[in-house]
């Protein structure tokens, strides 16, 4: 009996990562990240509006409205991103992610660094870059393991 390919560790949350990007609702860029701790994973999330607010399909992006480029003025946007609401879905479950790793469709902003980092999370894995150098020299300021898939 041939034994199937089973996929490498990092690539099976990138690949789970990439399909809970799909749940975005933001009109600009589909984001998703997961928190994994012991190979196992411990909480999800994706980038869009609050639960119960109206998401940007349907009132549109207040980003494109005002000309925003990317990586600029974060707090000019209806949506939450798929870091902050990782985070804030492990806290709602009560699971622990101190020493966990993140791994996210994009190298997380300045915003998310700092809660990842205060957050504990160790390790960060990601598929694309973020034009964002202050959240990189944060993250090896802080000591966070950040590795490119």
């Amino acid at each position: 009996m041939t034994v199937p390919k089973r996929p490498p560790w990092n690539e099976y949350f990138m690949d789970i990562t990439i399909l809970v990007s799909k749940r975005s609702t933001c009109l600009r860029r589909a984001v998703g990240a997961i928190i994994v701790k012991d190979k196992r994973i411990l909480a999800t999330g994706y980038n869009g509006a609050p639960s119960g607010i109206r998401h940007c399909g349907e009132v549109g992006c207040l980003r494109e409205i005002m000309k925003i480029e990317s990586g600029q003025r974060h707090e000019l946007c209806r949506g939450i991103h798929a870091e902050q609401n990782a985070i804030i879905q492990a806290a709602y479950h009560g699971a622990p992610i101190k020493d966990a790793s993140l791994y996210c469709t994009n190298l997380p902003c300045i915003i998310c660094t700092k809660m990842l980092i205060n957050a504990g999370i160790k390790k960060i894995y990601y598929k694309d870059g973020y034009a964002d150098e202050l959240s990189q020299n944060m993250l090896a300021e802080a000591g966070i393991e950040v590795i490119q898939l």
